[in-house]
């Protein structure tokens, strides 16, 4: 008997050997259950969390998109002012050329105007000179004539007193001064 019932041990324990995969209604009916709760959990999560977090993400993202537009936007006028600011650079230089154009121009111009009048000033001094010395050349030749006519009038003078002839002193007086006359008065 011992070795019956130990059979029927043994075949009592080959018939409850634990199995891997026990398919019974217990099991399957817990499975559905939990796949229906799964199923309503995320169905609940879905409209509790995930649509608030999506709209959050989605009013995130028009967010950076309307940013991200407005510094597209804001770049562009910048790049609009440069490109503004670099033409009147452009302008204003141009601008301050013909500014220092014309002053050296105007200063070309005073500077040929005042050599001018410096000329012309040297040219009129020089005149003035010329003439001066005209003047004191004629003059010198007066007061050389003056002189000879002194020199001749003691001349005379002396040849009057030295000889009693009327005759005589004339012809001397008038030969003495046409020699003198003519030498002198040509000089």
């Amino acid at each position: 008997m011992k070795t019956l019932v130990g059979t029927g041990l043994i075949l009592a324990t080959e018939q409850m050997e634990p199995r891997l995969f026990d398919l019974d209604l217990q099991l399957l009916t817990d499975a559905a259950l939990m796949i229906i709760a799964v199923f309503v959990l995320f169905l609940i999560a879905s409209r509790m969390l995930f649509n608030p977090v999506r709209s959050m993400l989605q009013g995130r993202q028009d967010k950076i998109r309307g940013e991200l537009d407005t510094a597209a936007r804001d770049m562009a006028e910048a790049a609009e002012l440069k490109a503004d600011y670099e033409a009147k650079l452009k302008d204003i230089s141009r601008e301050a050329e013909a500014i220092l154009g014309e002053a050296r121009k105007k200063a070309l111009a005073n500077e040929n105007r005042i050599v001018a009048e410096a000329k012309a000033e040297a040219a009129r001094i020089i005149e003035r000179a010329q003439a001066e010395a005209e003047l004191e050349k004629k003059k010198a030749a007066d007061d050389v004539k003056r002189e000879m006519i002194v020199v001749a009038s003691m001349m005379a003078g002396k040849i009057v007193n030295a000889s009693i002839d009327m005759s005589v002193r004339d012809s001397l007086i008038d030969e003495t001064l046409k020699e003198i006359g003519e030498s002198t008065w040509l000089s």
